[in-house]
């Protein structure tokens, strides 16, 4: 009878420990931290190409962190609605010198023109707890009159 009396108690408190640890047998794997770029953020692409007027446009960048680079490295799928460079791409950015902010930042890629070649871009700039303030320049068709371009995004969350 003692012994019967010991196993109840020994299942008891095993089912109390499975419930304390979240109701599985073995406990969960820690979440990897968060970066404060991953996700959304929304703003307005400007650029400026020589002989054309500065146009303004919609844009918003989604920040996925890559794994083990230590919330450091992106990658970035970024949607212009900007009526000359209405485009959707996947580039990289970096953050440096650390992964909390203010960090600076620097995002560079490809993306496909609409005007039929594959174009390059780079933006440099700093990102903050809720805003990126960064250029924007790159190269477009290189057969077509003033391909390249420059201008700035700023971006909120």
């Amino acid at each position: 009878m003692v012994r019967r009396n010991w196993n109840v108690s020994a299942l008891v408190l095993l089912s109390a420990s499975t419930v304390a640890c979240g109701g599985s047998a073995s406990p969960a794997a820690p979440s990897a931290p968060a970066s404060f770029l991953a996700g959304t953020w929304n703003g307005t692409l400007t650029i400026e190409r020589e002989g054309e007027p500065t146009m303004s446009g919609p844009v918003s960048w989604t920040f996925e962190v890559v794994s083990d680079t230590n919330l450091q490295t992106f990658r970035t799928t970024i949607r212009s609605q900007h009526a000359w460079l209405p485009i959707t791409t996947t580039v990289t950015t970096a953050l440096t010198p650390g992964n909390t902010p203010p960090a600076r930042i620097s995002t560079q890629g490809t993306y496909p023109s609409p005007r039929g070649c594959i174009g390059t871009l780079l933006s440099v700039g700093t990102a903050d707890a809720l805003r990126i303030n960064a250029d924007f320049s790159g190269a477009d068709c290189s057969t077509l009159a003033h391909s390249t371009f420059g201008g700035h995004v700023v971006l909120a969350r």
